[in-house]
C-alpha cells in the first residue's frame, strides 16, 4: 500500500480503517487526515499499545489492503 494513495483517497479509507480498530472515532480519523504518524498515534492511545506494536499492526494492515480493490472501485462510475 502506498500511504501517498491513502491520504489521498482518505474518505475512503477511513471507512475500512473503523472496520480494523473499531475504537477509533470519526473525530479520530478525521485529525488523523491520513497521516500514518497520527494513526499510531491514536492507535496507541484507544488500544493501549507500545508504539512498535502499533506501527506493526498498521504494516499488516498494509500488507493486506488491495490497492486495486479499494481504489478502483472509487474511480467507476455507475
Amino acid at each position: 500500500m502506498n500511504w501517498d494513495r491513502v491520504e489521498g483517497n482518505w474518505k475512503l479509507v477511513k471507512g475500512r480503517l473503523k472496520e480494523q480498530w473499531g475504537k477509533l472515532t470519526d473525530d479520530d480519523l478525521d485529525v488523523i487526515a491520513g497521516k500514518r504518524d497520527q494513526l499510531s498515534g491514536k492507535i496507541q492511545e484507544r488500544y493501549g499499545l507500545a508504539r512498535d506494536v502499533a506501527d506493526s499492526q498498521i504494516s499488516d494492515w498494509e500488507r493486506d489492503v488491495k490497492d486495486d480493490d479499494w481504489f478502483a472501485a472509487s474511480n467507476r462510475r455507475v
